[in-house]
């Protein structure tokens, strides 16, 4: 949304920085994976934006975009509504090439991709006071894509939930 991740900054004694924004509800959805490629286990972040809510098409042609980089997939997600549908036609299509793995309904910190989201927001982002949404779009763009094959940062992602490659 174009309201900013408030972080805490530094400021001279008695000069309390202020962030003024407006509230509008414009919003950017993103949906992202990351990849691990089963020889070398060499991780890379793929995503995609949209400027309306996630629907089921949206994640399906995400998932197809990533069947057509790999050979197999393994998908591990959440256990969202939108995903669940958007699972279920992927492997009406490709039962053979395509295996699912589900994480808990609530657990953010088994996601390596959460994590993704929190570096953007968090590290990336904080306190930055978009313009409009093409602002947003740009920065989020220029985020993503500065960590897509950034492997010790992508590592640690996958670290902090507790997972091995």
């Amino acid at each position: 949304m174009l309201h900013p991740v408030v972080r805490r900054t530094w400021a001279p004694r008695g000069q309390t920085p202020t962030l003024r924004c407006w509230h509008r509800h414009d919003r950017l959805s993103v949906v992202a994976a990351i990849t691990v490629s089963p020889r070398h286990h060499r991780l890379e972040l793929w995503f995609d934006l949209h400027r309306h809510n996630l629907r089921t098409d949206d994640v399906l042609a995400f998932l197809q975009t990533l069947r057509h980089h790999r050979r197999h997939l393994l998908v591990v997600l959440d256990r969202w509504s939108v995903h669940r549908v958007a699972v279920r036609q992927l492997l009406a299509r490709n039962p053979r090439t395509v295996q699912v793995e589900w994480l808990p309904a609530y657990a953010p910190d088994l996601h390596p991709v959460e994590r993704v989201w929190a570096h953007t927001n968090y590290a990336d982002l904080a306190n930055y006071l978009p313009d409009d949404l093409d602002a947003v779009t740009a920065a989020v763009t220029h985020s993503l894509a500065a960590n897509r094959t950034e492997q010790t940062l992508l590592r640690a992602f996958f670290t902090h939930a507790g997972l091995d490659l």
